[in-house]
């Protein structure tokens, strides 16, 4: 069983809201916009404190009451983290470390699959050694590789000890688009928790079809205009949506 804090992700997609500024105040509206859970994005935020960072998830698992995603993109991934991998990776282990005795930091971590393998295995592990639910993700702002390696990708998440691996690419056909549903589908039977997004506008529809096929998590702005990555959707847009096509 898959779950982030309490919410069960083997029943039910989640609809996660990227935070990316004012993160008290934008949580707050994405919990009345029918968001399930948060990610908290400390990159775009431009939190480098632990301390600060770790009042910030305080606040807003008291005060908003929905799980949360710890988040610390780096450069080659979309991010806009400044510093070095250490710190970066650093952040994260402190944040599952420092909170660990108030039971009110993140309830997940997301790290990058092309992080250096120590960096990564150390956030992985103290991840692990606090029972967050572990992400592995990479994403690809040029293209969608073929599906043997998107398959490959997708393996090596598990392999890295994901507890959901999640790729996002760029199509350059809808074929590219059906590729990538259908190793969602695939996985997905077998028993594996996967995040799959196909961005920017060919792709946009996957924001509320890939839950279709099994991606465990999706991920919308909180308002229009506000996204993210290419091709992101409002999160009540989403919810309303996805809620049509069940």
């Amino acid at each position: 069983m898959t779950q982030i804090g309490p919410f069960d992700l083997e029943k039910k997609t989640a609809v996660v809201a990227v935070i990316l500024e004012k993160p008290l105040e934008t949580s707050k509206k994405a919990a009345e916009k029918g968001a399930d859970i948060l990610e908290i994005r400390l990159d775009l935020l431009g939190i480098r404190d632990l301390e600060r960072a770790a009042e910030i998830i305080r606040e807003i698992k008291s005060e908003v009451g929905l799980p949360v995603i710890a988040t610390n993109r780096s450069r080659a991934e979309g991010g806009k983290w400044e510093g070095t991998e250490e710190d970066r990776t650093g952040l994260l282990i402190g944040l599952l470390t420092y909170s660990l005795s108030l039971k009110d930091g993140p309830d997940a971590v997301d790290i990058e699959l092309s992080a250096s393998r120590e960096e990564r295995d150390k956030v992985i592990k103290a991840a692990k050694d606090h029972g967050k639910t572990v992400i592995v993700s990479s994403h690809d702002f040029s293209k969608t590789p073929s599906p043997q390696e998107m398959k490959a990708i997708l393996t090596e998440m598990f392999l890295a000890g994901a507890d959901i691996a999640k790729l996002a690419v760029m199509p350059q056909s809808m074929e590219d688009v059906l590729n990538l549903l259908r190793i969602t589908l695939d996985l997905r039977k077998e028993g594996k928790s996967v995040c799959t997004i196909s961005m920017g506008k060919p792709g946009k529809h996957t924001r509320v079809v890939a839950p279709l096929y099994g991606s465990v998590l999706t991920y919308g702005s909180v308002e229009s205009g506000a996204a993210a990555a290419p091709g992101q959707l409002p999160v009540d847009e989403v919810k309303k949506i996805m809620e049509m096509l069940k």
